[in-house]
């Protein structure tokens, strides 16, 4: 099912002067994103009216509950960045949060492991990031990565203490619970009616209406025609990437969390090993362009959704600018040995056999026209409307925080109109 991005037309029972709303805030997604915002609204303004509307038949059924669960320590991200910001914040308040509902989660902590001498730069300079933005990090010899990790090898690594894992579902359910919001589920929007100064209404493939003072758009992989819906240019497009995972079926040779060091030119933290809270290793994810903003696996194709991606300049100009990086993604996802060649990098012990297939997530990854893939938490206003256009990793971490934040502006919308 998808948002029809073609269906602009007037809501015929829209916003008129005088009518009755049903609610002050509609939010448009029942992701951790989307639950968070709820959740933060009912909390800074009690008696507030919020609805949330999620196409799914329950919540986190996108990048929340496809994601390997990592609580991220914020260590990557651009010092002063609402990424850095949010996810050194979140981190803390998510494992708070868990705690506090019973929620599983641990605090493992994470070696991100330099296998190369070339990458010994870039090691270094994470040890840098991380202390700008306030997150302890200890730096390691071989042996003593051996001793976190004995089947790991490397080069020199670092030790970062606050990384843990959580079950980000559970977390969902939770928000939605807490927030008294009223969710509907199964309610796929088909089209919006904004009416500046009094509000939007927007109708669901059941054929009802829902009409609020505000709207707040959290769709994730349809944010963006969510936006171009309620007549607002975002300026970018989602383009998706999938992201293919493994399980480990000798979850014994690791312990915790393993990251190689990442490019920086990009937003993908490359073919990590991460323990979960049940215990299983999940191995990956690499990350190839889905065929369908919901394109968990190369046989999903929607071509109009891949169309959409391909009139878009900036997929071509990504495309031109790193073929090179996107060809070894793809060969990783088309061989299964590769793929393990890539994962003995870190864990040398590994097979073949080792690595089950596990179900894939996609990353709704915002690009602007120029190829540029936007870096940063992406969060815009129009009349009547927050549009959260770029939340991908580590929103999940950073989504109270989010949630705050998006909430905050809502509000101030609702209170200029």
């Amino acid at each position: 099912m998808h948002y029809r991005s073609r269906e602009v037309g007037r809501v015929r029972t829209g916003i008129a002067r005088g009518a009755a709303y049903d609610c002050d805030v509609l939010v448009v997604g029942g992701g951790i994103v989307g639950l968070s915002t709820a959740y933060a609204i009912t909390r800074a303004a009690p008696g507030t009216r919020v609805t949330v509307l999620e196409k799914e038949p329950g919540p986190a059924r996108h990048q929340t509950g496809r994601n390997s669960g990592v609580i991220h320590s914020g260590i990557y991200y651009r010092p002063g960045s609402l990424k850095a910001r949010y996810a050194v914040r979140g981190a803390a308040e998510m494992v708070k949060f868990c705690a506090e509902y019973g929620i599983e989660h641990t605090v493992t902590g994470k070696l991100i492991v330099a296998t190369e001498r070339a990458e010994l730069p870039r090691l270094h300079a994470l040890v840098q990031r991380g202390r700008e933005n306030g997150i302890p990090v200890r730096e390691l010899g071989p042996a003593q990565i051996r001793e976190y990790e004995p089947e790991v090898r490397g080069l020199a690594a670092i030790h970062v203490g606050t990384t843990g894992v959580c079950d980000y579902t559970g977390v969902a359910r939770q928000l939605a619970r807490a927030s008294g919001a009223e969710i509907r589920y199964g309610a796929e929007v088909l089209r919006i009616d904004r009416r500046p100064g009094l509000g939007v209404a927007v109708r669901i493939r059941t054929g009802e209406v829902v009409r609020a003072r505000v709207m707040v758009n959290c769709a994730g992989l349809h944010c963006d025609e969510i936006a171009r819906l309620t007549g607002d240019e975002p300026g970018m497009r989602i383009i998706p990437f999938r992201g293919e995972y493994y399980e480990l079926a000798r979850p014994e040779l690791v312990r915790a969390l393993v990251y190689p060091v990442p490019d920086p030119a990009f937003p993908f933290l490359g073919v990590h090993l991460t323990r979960g809270v049940d215990g299983g290793v999940h191995v990956g994810p690499n990350a190839v362009p889905a065929l369908a903003r919901e394109g968990y696996g190369w046989g999903v194709v929607r071509p109009r959704e891949l169309g959409a991606t391909l009139a878009w300049p900036g997929a071509w100009r990504i495309a031109r600018r790193h073929w090179r990086y996107g060809a070894g993604e793809l060969r990783r996802s088309l061989s299964k040995r590769a793929f393990t060649t890539a994962v003995r990098r870190l864990l040398p012990a590994v097979t073949e056999d080792d690595l089950v297939a596990a179900p894939a997530g996609v990353r709704a990854q915002a690009v602007l026209a120029d190829g540029t893939l936007v870096d940063d938490f992406l969060i815009r206003e129009g009349a009547c409307a927050v549009h959260v256009l770029n939340a991908p990793s580590p929103a999940a971490t950073a989504a109270l925080p989010i949630g705050r934040e998006v909430g905050r502006r809502a509000l101030a919308a609702l209170g200029a109109g």
